[in-house]
């Protein structure tokens, strides 16, 4: 199935604000323009180094830029596209302050 990305825009001004991040990102955009998903684990077959969150949570965390940047995404199957939606987007060090010891579930609401 064909993957609609929700909120590309925030992608695009977070590129703009980071510019280090800005190839990676219009990387990540093209090859989600020709991806073909037919279950979770097709995120990985595109994104080798992408996380699938576990617990029926349906959330993908993508390195961006050699792991500089993560991005949250949740993801939707549907019956003829997958929804992926822009969760949150951020350097690794403030990725690694939400999930800290202290801060481990937070990463549940975005």
């Amino acid at each position: 199935m064909r993957v609609h990305l929700i909120r590309r825009a925030s992608l695009e001004e977070y590129g703009l604000r980071h510019p280090l991040s800005r190839n990676s990102l219009s990387e990540l955009i093209v090859k989600l323009k020709y991806a073909d998903w037919g279950i979770p684990i097709d995120i990985t077959k595109t994104f080798p180094d992408a996380d699938i969150l576990g617990n029926g949570s349906s959330r993908v965390i993508f390195n961006i830029n050699g792991n500089r940047y993560r991005l949250i995404c949740k993801y939707k199957f549907g019956f003829k596209q997958v929804h992926l939606y822009v969760c949150w987007i951020g350097t690794h060090s403030e990725y690694d302050k939400i999930c800290s010891a202290s801060n481990q579930y937070d990463i549940n609401i975005f």
